[in-house]
């Protein structure tokens, strides 16, 4: 049974680095940069990552920085 706010695991989509990195316009390298620092989770699939989509959504949301006006 899932917690509070999670999805069922038969439900969550997984992407690839190569996705990751199209969805957030950067390198590969970045995304393994931040997958290795904890900073985007992922699962380990043979020798590659797999990453959440909603914990891209996430991080993206959480670093986006508002431009404040007075």
């Amino acid at each position: 049974m899932a917690a509070a706010g999670e999805r069922p695991l038969n439900e969550v989509q997984f992407l690839t680095v190569a996705e990751v990195a199209a969805v957030m316009r950067v390198s590969k390298m970045t995304v393994y940069r931040l997958v290795h620092s904890g900073h985007l989770p992922a699962i380990r699939v043979g020798r590659s990552f797999r990453v959440p989509e909603q914990a891209v959504h996430e991080y993206l949301k959480d670093s986006y920085v508002g431009v404040e006006t007075a």
